[in-house]
């Protein structure tokens, strides 16, 4: 729904809030753009396969060790 104005003061607060409300969205974009960059790093992968890795390793360690008793 239109608000109704009634003098040219309402006018102006309005569409600086607007404007204001548009930065803001604005440099969350840009912020979301920065954090979907460095989810993709590839630094970022290296560390979980590492992990997983590692874990996949010591089942296997303990695997061996439990079946050849």
């Amino acid at each position: 729904m239109k608000p109704t104005y009634t003098n040219f003061e309402q006018i102006e607060t309005d569409l600086k809030q607007f404007d204001l409300e548009r930065k803001v969205a604005w440099e969350e974009m840009k912020l979301l753009k920065t954090d979907f960059k460095e989810s993709f790093k590839p630094f970022n992968w290296v560390e979980p396969i590492i992990k997983g890795a590692s874990k996949y390793g010591v089942f296997m360690l303990l695997r061996k060790f439990f079946t050849k008793r």
